[in-house]
Formats: C-alpha cells, sequence, structure tokens
C-alpha cells in the first residue's frame, strides 16, 4: 500500500504516536507499505514553524528521512486537478493532498472528517 500522510499525521508520528491508532502505526512501520509526505506538508509545516505557530526539534526533513519516509513532489498535474475537486474541504493544503492521492492512487491517511467527502480512499490515522 502506498500512504500519503498529512501534515497532522506527521507530527504526531514524529513526536506523538500515542495519537495514532495501532492500525496506523501498523501500516505506517509496515516495510511493504510506502510511506510519502508531500512537498505541500513540507511547505504547510515551514510556514506554521516560522509564525511561531509550531516548533519542531532538528530538521524536519531529516526527521523524515530517519522515518523512512519520502518526499512526493508538487507537479503541475497535482496543481491543475485540485481545480476539479468539489469545495467540501476550502483548505488549499489539504485540497492539494487529496489531488496528490487521487492522481498517484495513493491512501490518504488522516484524522479529518471533512476529507472523506472525496472520491480517495483513506485510512483513519
Amino acid at each position: 500500500m502506498r500512504l500519503l500522510l498529512d501534515s497532522h499525521v506527521v507530527l504526531w508520528s514524529l513526536h506523538s504516536p500515542e495519537r495514532l491508532s495501532a492500525a496506523a502505526i501498523t501500516a505506517i512501520t509496515d516495510p511493504m507499505n510506502s510511506v510519502d509526505v508531500s512537498v505541500a506538508t513540507l511547505w504547510e509545516l515551514s510556514i506554521k514553524q516560522s509564525i511561531g505557530k509550531l516548533t519542531v526539534d532538528g530538521d524536519l526533513r531529516e526527521h523524515l528521512v530517519l522515518q523512512r519516509f519520502s518526499e512526493l513532489p508538487v507537479l503541475g498535474e497535482h496543481a491543475l486537478a485540485v481545480r476539479d475537486l468539489p469545495l467540501h474541504h476550502r483548505d488549499p493544503f489539504d485540497r492539494l493532498l487529496i489531488a496528490q492521492a487521487r492522481y498517484e492512487g495513493l491512501t490518504l491517511m488522516t484524522s479529518d472528517q471533512a476529507m472523506s467527502a472525496y472520491d480517495v480512499p483513506i485510512m483513519p490515522a
């Protein structure tokens, strides 16, 4: 299975794994699964760091590498796919994650119930 982690799932996996369900931890740590983190998530978390809403000890990208997470680039196809999404969710970062999951055939791991309104596989965090 190929997973795409929502921003809060990335943070929970790094700093609060107890917030993740047993199924989520199993899926993230299963070596047969690939676990992707969107560059859009790095962007979102970097913005939160820069305005003081988030503190991450050390380098976020290094943490992702240590967790064996792969970076998913944002492609033009992903950006254009956002245009075709219904407005169930207005957060631009979440909409891009949904578009990426749909375009790449990924399962989106999130606890955001609003994302389940889209035609994309969801795994609860």
